[in-house]
């Protein structure tokens, strides 16, 4: 009995601490985090915050000029910014804000709404991979930042965008995805180890606008799915070809990243655009389902939850759509301003891009219901006079991420 008991403790141990590691070892290794959703896998998180909002661990003040957001792998945080007149990427401890290192990966992007790179790096086991606004793609060494190989989207026929590329690279088995844009074609697999080209997507030549593509399968052909300013388009994943096409009249800047559920794919747009969901066949043939003006998000982006999603849409307000039908469940436009959300543990983290309060919501179709905020305090000095607070708030491992330019902050929300 004593020697069962001490094996059934034991096993118990060993349990609970393979739990920890599990939990301890949480990633969010890339845009909108595992699975490409913006959901967080975190459970047990704060149900309320309270007054003045969860507890600040730490900030950062050195990642400089930009709008990149955080990836957390193996317990460091990747993200890009600016040092004089080079992007950078950079490495903290994601528990204590340290400096691992930082590394130059290209010239500046200097634009009026704000200088510094956009998009999030992506990270897969010990190498990071992360290309700035003007396009300069790197594969680094997680452990200290050395350049392991460089590309340039200009060697395949990209072209930069008005505001810079964007998107966050995609690493999907031994490939990395990205949207040079241009004639030679949209979309770019290179091979992950040595940067070469896999494959060019020669048969749509659309120019990058600035979402990231999506992973997915789609009537059991795995493809990525991406869009484009006039355009949603998915591709075999193995030689580039297009498998289906449909039109989307995207105005000025198409950003954010597409959603896919089972067969179907939603995608939305600012600038008076809206919103689109289609249905793909085991042909492949393209099915529209709904399109309207009621989601027109800007670049905040937009969450799935179950037949629903939710987001803000420009002179709606904070919305909550039927994805099945794209009708309108509830939409609230003066508790919050225009912003980001993320979602946690059945609940949504918004931030409002220019005040910089934060605020915790019900994911709930029952309507707008706050369970506490508060306001990003310092905010930055260095943010350009067009410029407003639009990383998007990260949680992993019980922690808040956050981001205003040179300012990174991390808050406990467990």
């Amino acid at each position: 009995m004593q020697n069962r008991a001490l094996a059934a403790a034991t096993f118990s141990f060993v349990v609970a601490q393979s739990l920890c590691g599990t939990l301890a070892d949480a990633d969010w290794p890339q845009w909108r985090g595992p699975s490409r959703n913006g959901h967080s896998p975190d459970t047990g998180l704060m149900e309320s915050w309270p007054d003045g909002g969860p507890k600040q661990l730490w900030i950062y003040k050195n990642a400089g000029k930009g709008y990149a957001g955080p990836a957390i792998s193996q317990g460091a945080l990747y993200t890009m910014g600016t040092q004089g007149e080079k992007s950078t990427l950079i490495s903290l401890d994601a528990n204590t804000g340290k400096e691992r290192w930082t590394t130059e990966i290209g010239d500046i992007l200097g634009n009026g709404w704000g200088d510094g790179p956009r998009g999030t790096p992506s990270v897969d086991g010990d190498r990071v991979y992360a290309m700035n606004g003007g396009g300069h793609l790197v594969c680094a060494s997680t452990q200290d930042g050395s350049i392991l190989w460089h590309k340039s989207m200009s060697e395949f026929g990209g072209k930069t965008p008005n505001w810079g590329y964007t998107e966050s690279v995609v690493v999907d088995g031994d490939k990395i995805l990205a949207t040079p844009g241009g004639e030679k074609g949209t979309v770019i697999a290179l091979n992950k180890e040595t940067g070469s080209l896999i494959w060019q997507s020669s048969d749509i030549t659309d120019n990058a606008h600035y979402s990231t593509m999506v992973p997915a399968n789609i009537q059991g052909q795995w493809q990525y799915v991406q869009r484009t300013e006039k355009s949603i388009f998915g591709i075999h994943a193995e030689n580039g070809s297009v498998l289906w096409k449909t039109d989307f009249p995207g105005r000025t800047a198409v950003i954010p990243t597409p959603i896919v559920f089972g067969n179907r794919v939603y995608v939305t747009a600012g600038y008076g655009t809206g919103c689109k969901a289609v249905e793909i066949n085991e042909k492949m043939e393209v099915k529209e389902l709904y399109s309207n003006r009621l989601m027109k998000n800007h670049h905040g982006g937009a969450i799935q939850v179950g037949g629903h999603v939710f987001g803000y849409s420009d002179g709606v307000g904070w919305l909550c759509q039927d994805l099945e039908s794209g009708e309108e469940v509830w939409s609230e436009k003066r508790a919050l301003g225009k912003g980001a959300i993320g979602m946690a543990d059945g609940k949504l983290i918004c931030v409002d891009e220019g005040s910089g309060k934060v605020m915790l919501i019900d994911a709930s179709t029952e309507g707008f219901k706050e369970h506490g905020s508060f306001t990003l305090d310092p905010q930055s000095e260095i943010r350009a006079s067009r410029g407003k607070i639009w990383t998007h708030p990260v949680v992993i491992n019980g922690k808040l991420y956050l981001r205003d330019q040179d300012l990174v902050y991390c808050y406990q929300v467990q």
